[in-house]
């Protein structure tokens, strides 16, 4: 039974990292969070810039070792008598317990040796349905590794022309430039695809970037008050297309907030603690 609540509690993670709408797995997110903290911790740009990456390959790691253990606490209770061994094994080298680690990450590795096998009905089903686990595992993963880069693309694109934006008006002279109406509904496009992401890939939350000109975290804070300044300085279709990006930027924030920040605040207020929670000396 408690072999069973394993794999069980390993899937249901899976699941609602991989699959489920909102992407929140109850385990992995806290590990990610727990390694992120470490990292605030310790400092440094070189240990907070492999969190997400590490992060990602530690919950690999525990789905994997989760699967691993629930089946051979499975195995464990029919070893030796449901299993059929290759003659060539020797009986006092073998292990219950060794045998049952070996047999489960042969299954979950879809190696099929064929020197330890069941040979009781129901372990005959389990034994391969654990493969099948393990290769849809594998394949899922590497889409939600090549999923999650391409979201911190369209991530580091929007802070990168938002750099960009920031160094036009420092050079601009008085009085100060005006977006707009189509760069303004461009940037609330781009805000929402990132805000998105977020949703989809929340792992995402912890990849620091150590490139000041494709930080979003160092950028959100002046997109907001620039479109709020858009708001009540603009004139003709600026107006409109600035109160699309200011809403479009306080959804993000609310987005942020809800799952990462939890300040209650205001979206300033939010941004001000994302660009906090993201600074490294």
């Amino acid at each position: 039974m408690l072999g069973v609540l394993v794999v069980l509690l390993a899937l249901r993670d899976i699941f609602h990292t991989l699959w489920h709408p909102t992407r929140r797995g109850g385990v992995s997110r806290l590990v990610m969070a727990a390694l992120w903290r470490v990292s605030r911790w310790v400092g440094g740009k070189r240990v907070a810039g492999v969190v997400g990456p590490l992060g990602m390959l530690a919950v690999v790691s525990m789905w994997g070792l989760l699967l691993v253990l629930g089946w051979a606490l499975v195995y464990l209770a029919r070893m030796p008598d449901g299993f059929a061994f290759d003659p060539g094994l020797r009986p006092e080298d073998r292990s219950n317990v060794l045998d049952s680690f070996y047999l489960s990450i042969v299954a979950v590795g879809t190696l099929g040796y064929g020197d330890v096998v069941p040979v009781d009905g129901w372990l005959r089903v389990v034994s391969p349905l654990q493969a099948l686990v393990g290769f849809v595992l594998l394949t899922a993963v590497v889409s939600w590794v090549l999923g999650s880069y391409p979201a911190l693309g369209r991530r580091k694109a929007l802070a990168r022309r938002l750099a960009i934006l920031h160094e036009v008006d420092s050079e601009a002279p008085q009085p100060p430039v005006v977006w707009g109406a189509s760069t303004l509904e461009s940037l609330a496009s781009e805000v929402i695809r990132v805000r998105v992401d977020f949703g989809q890939y929340p792992e995402t939350y912890y990849f620091f970037d150590d490139d000041a000109g494709q930080a979003l975290p160092l950028w959100a804070p002046y997109a907001y008050r620039m479109a709020c300044r858009m708001r009540s300085e603009g004139e003709g279709e600026v107006r409109p297309a600035a109160v699309v990006l200011e809403r479009a930027l306080a959804d993000l924030a609310r987005t942020l907030d809800l799952h990462f920040l939890h300040t209650e605040g205001s979206p300033e207020v939010v941004f001000d603690r994302y660009r906090e929670e993201h600074a490294r000396r």
